[in-house]
């Protein structure tokens, strides 16, 4: 290992880091690298072979219990030689004595069980245009009397609060970010005052993210969908769905988006308690 280090990433290393999930087929989002910064400038580390990069992964903390472990990557050209897991007990260290969660890939998640990881349920990236006349019919259960915001005129607490009901601590710094970065969308569902539903598009290298999707009934969740779609190039869209949520892969399967990518969600105590039947889509497969 001589000549290995592991640094905090710079603003350089956050693009490349990027750069590198695109060559893997993450599809991630163009400008996630501002609002993952946001959320913990120093949780994102850089192993570098005599000056060169070799490896990265994220150790992002949240609260005072909890974190999530993100963009575990090798380049090709430096795996199989102990630098990845240097890095990797470099970010469980920065985690430890926290619950910590991740998005694992399939041919990693033994690896993860060995550490310690135990699956809670599956993120299945459902792809492609939604179907109109699908659309149409998935918007009318129960979807009546909900109106369609730009979250941006909601007072941020209510949206804060409204988040921390699908995500284990408070995040208010990365989800201003998250939902104010240029070149994004971000819609509420609201009734009577109350918020019903949120959702977010965000461009990418191919289909354009949508995540979170939270809703309160598949209706809400299909007329957040609809007027977020409108935002994509051609239409096409791509949303991680959690595979306990069965209305959730319902809607999106009617809707004719078609499953191409997995990964298990998985922690290393009992998962945390959520909505997980308003969870239509997680935000980030990096950083929960």
């Amino acid at each position: 290992m001589t000549g290995f280090e592991i640094t905090g990433a710079s603003a350089a290393d956050m693009e490349m880091i990027r750069a590198w999930a695109d060559e893997e087929g993450w599809n991630p989002g163009d400008t996630d690298r501002f609002a993952f910064a946001v959320a913990d400038p120093e949780g994102f580390l850089v192993g570098r072979l005599d000056g060169e990069p070799a490896a990265c992964i994220s150790a992002v903390r949240y609260g005072a219990g909890f974190g999530f472990i993100g963009f575990y990557i090798a380049r090709p050209a430096f795996r199989g030689r102990g630098y990845g897991i240097r890095l990797w007990q470099a970010g469980m260290e920065r985690l430890d004595g926290r619950l910590v969660g991740l998005d694992g890939v399939v041919d990693q998640q033994d690896n993860y069980r060995k550490s310690g990881f135990r699956s809670a349920w599956n993120n299945v990236r459902h792809e492609g245009v939604p179907q109109g006349a699908a659309l149409d019919a998935a918007g009318t259960d129960g979807a009546d009397g909900v109106e369609i915001v730009d979250a941006a005129t909601l007072p941020f607490r209510q949206l804060a609060a409204y988040d921390r009901r699908f995500f284990p601590a408070s995040r208010d710094a990365f989800l201003s970010a998250w939902t104010g970065l240029p070149g994004r969308t971000a819609l509420a569902a609201v009734r009577g005052g109350r918020i019903e539903g949120l959702g977010v598009i965000r461009p990418c290298s191919s289909a354009s993210r949508i995540g979170p999707l939270y809703a309160a009934t598949p209706g809400v969740a299909a007329a957040l969908l609809r007027r977020l779609a409108e935002h994509a190039p051609g239409g096409e869209v791509a949303v991680d769905v959690p595979d306990v949520n069965r209305a959730a892969t319902a809607l999106f399967t009617g809707l004719g988006l078609v499953p191409t990518f997995e990964a298990a969600r998985m922690y290393t105590g009992p998962a945390p308690e959520l909505d997980l039947a308003g969870l239509y889509g997680v935000t980030s497969l990096e950083l929960g």
